[in-house]
């Protein structure tokens, strides 16, 4: 599964991703970096057949009105420490690549994955 995580992830968190066997890229390795607008982010992620990871309600207020971008990982687990972060993440990648087989939008929280369409 493919993967651009925003700037508000940790850049770090790409290679959680690649270590689970997924091919994930960050907004700062695009040619504008971290100043990538949410348009061009959504526009390199539906190109790109790439969930976008956020923790941003400006990409669920995108997706929800416009259909934009095509598939949205929020993560909502709050204010945890990114090694908490990471802990729940990659211990939930294989029920997140299989949700994306069946949904557009889901949710990480601290209680788990949670199905939002």
């Amino acid at each position: 599964m493919k993967f651009l995580l925003d700037a508000q992830s940790p850049r770090r968190a790409v290679e959680w991703f690649a270590e689970s066997g997924h091919d994930a890229i960050h907004s700062f390795d695009l040619p504008q970096g971290n100043v990538t607008t949410d348009q061009a982010l959504i526009l390199v992620a539906d190109e790109s057949h790439r969930v976008v990871v956020t923790k941003y309600a400006d990409f669920v207020d995108a997706h929800l009105l416009h259909g934009r971008p095509h598939r949205l990982l929020l993560i909502a687990t709050g204010n945890i420490a990114n090694a908490e972060r990471q802990i729940l993440l990659v211990s939930l990648l294989p029920d997140i690549s299989q949700g994306f087989t069946s949904y557009q939008f889901l949710e990480l929280g601290r209680n788990g994955l949670v199905v939002r369409g």
